[in-house]
């Protein structure tokens, strides 16, 4: 059984949010956390509330089992770009220079390894 959380319009670049979503893609929920914690950038703040999400939705759709005993990891992840906000900075010359403060929406899914008897 898998859950999915999503972040929509994130504040930051989506290039900056994949550094870190990069990381954890792939590993147990647990490893996932842990590299979440000790890493020094303002995404990995971000990304350990949508995990922490996804675990659980998992929870909730999987009816009070416990998401220990099933061994989550993050089976998918990825960024994609959200809409942009335009600003313009005055520039030399009397002209003005546009001011692109991006966004960006998460998609984290998990699932479990030990498989649920009905």
């Amino acid at each position: 059984m898998e859950a999915l959380a999503r972040l929509r319009n994130c504040p930051m670049s989506a290039r900056k949010m994949r550094l870190v979503v990069d990381n954890i893609r792939g590993k147990s929920v647990d490893d996932a956390l842990n590299i979440l914690k000790f890493t020094n950038k303002e995404a990995a703040g971000w990304l350990e509330k949508v995990v922490l999400s996804a675990i659980s939705n998992w929870a909730n759709k999987s009816e009070s089992l416990s998401p220990e005993d099933y061994k989550l990891f993050i089976k998918t992840a990825f960024v994609d770009g959200g809409s942009v906000l335009k600003r313009f900075r005055p520039a030399p010359h009397g002209r003005a220079n546009r001011i692109r403060k991006r966004m960006n929406h998460v998609t984290i899914v998990v699932e479990n390894k030990v498989k649920i008897e009905e």
